[in-house]
């Protein structure tokens, strides 16, 4: 998942995230990226169901007669 990243550099970018977002916001940004993933997810999963959806038929419209008719008074 995280590359060649090894357990000491993690360690360090989660204590540099710790200290520019703090204590009390981490909970806050967590909740916010998990909002976006799952917006995220949602969007490409009715994407898909949309393009993999058969076309439903047309409907055919009546032949339209060539000739107008009158209104008999």
């Amino acid at each position: 998942m995280f590359g060649n990243l090894g357990a000491g550099e993690i360690v360090i970018l989660l204590v540099i995230v710790l200290l520019v977002f703090g204590a009390n916001r981490l909970p806050e940004a967590g909740r916010a990226v998990g909002k976006g993933i799952r917006e995220f997810q949602k969007a490409l999963r009715e994407t898909r169901d949309e393009i993999e959806r058969p076309e439903p038929p047309r409907a055919v419209a009546p032949p339209r007669d060539a000739t107008p008719k009158r209104l008999v008074d």
